[in-house]
């Protein structure tokens, strides 16, 4: 387990998928208390930048910017170079982008705090989906094998994959390969876009290290209620 997760409440990231500084600095306000990690993705840092960033440092929480880059090898090192000088503990760039792009990162982030993370295949994809995309052989869980080598070989050990592709993963990539995995609802929540998707319970015990909710917490009539309740899942999976 990578430094920085000694508490269940490490092992959670709750994404701030909000379009205003406003909100974002009112949820981590309130969840920063209950979870270690506050996600900022395309949509809030697209409207706010690096101010989003900023706001869930100055909650007390470490940042994950999930921006999954996918660009040419400069432009990918250039951003990742961002992302280390902002302090954030996990980037994300798209396995995708291809082993230049992947060397270039890992060599920008070598030495940093920033852990960078490839994005194998979106949890909203399923085989026809990948199929539709091109890839010859649509299984989810070889689109993620063969990404997982491109990012292994490049020097990338972190890793974002869908529930059900965790525990092969792991065994692929090793015991230090640090996988964060979205598509995390608690039982009885909606799946709406997600198709690969799995309980807090059932990621951790088929090895994610962290996990990523989104709407389940941000919805929720009390959110750092919510929040509470899937850390003390995480907890109760880990013993």
């Amino acid at each position: 387990m990578c430094a920085g997760m000694r508490l269940p409440r490490d092992r959670l990231a709750v994404a701030l998928d909000v379009s205003t500084l406003d909100e974002a600095r009112h949820f981590a306000r309130r969840l920063a208390p209950e979870v270690g990690v506050l996600k900022v993705g395309l949509e809030l840092f697209v409207a706010e930048g690096p101010a989003a960033v900023c706001a869930v440092h100055d909650a007390g929480a470490a940042c994950f910017l999930d921006l999954k880059l996918h660009d040419i090898p400069a432009t990918v090192a250039g951003a990742v170079r961002s992302a280390v000088a902002l302090g954030v503990r996990y980037a994300t760039l798209h396995a995708a982008a291809g082993p230049d792009a992947l060397r270039a990162a890992a060599e920008t982030a070598r030495g940093s705090a920033t852990r960078l993370c490839a994005v194998t295949a979106l949890t909203s994809l399923d085989r026809a989906a990948l199929a539709a995309i091109g890839f010859a052989a649509p299984a989810p869980e070889d689109v993620v094998r063969r990404l997982a080598d491109l990012a292994l070989e490049a020097g990338i050990d972190g890793f974002v994959c869908s529930p059900e592709e965790v525990a092969a993963l792991r065994a692929q990539a090793g015991r230090d390969a640090l996988l964060i995995t979205p598509g995390v609802r608690p039982a009885g929540a909606e799946v709406a876009d997600q198709r690969r998707v799995a309980t807090p319970a059932e990621a951790i015990r088929a090895g994610a290290d962290v996990l990523v909710v989104g709407r389940p917490v941000r919805d929720a009539a009390d959110p750092a209620a919510a929040a509470r309740a899937i850390v003390a899942a995480i907890r109760e999976a880990s013993a």
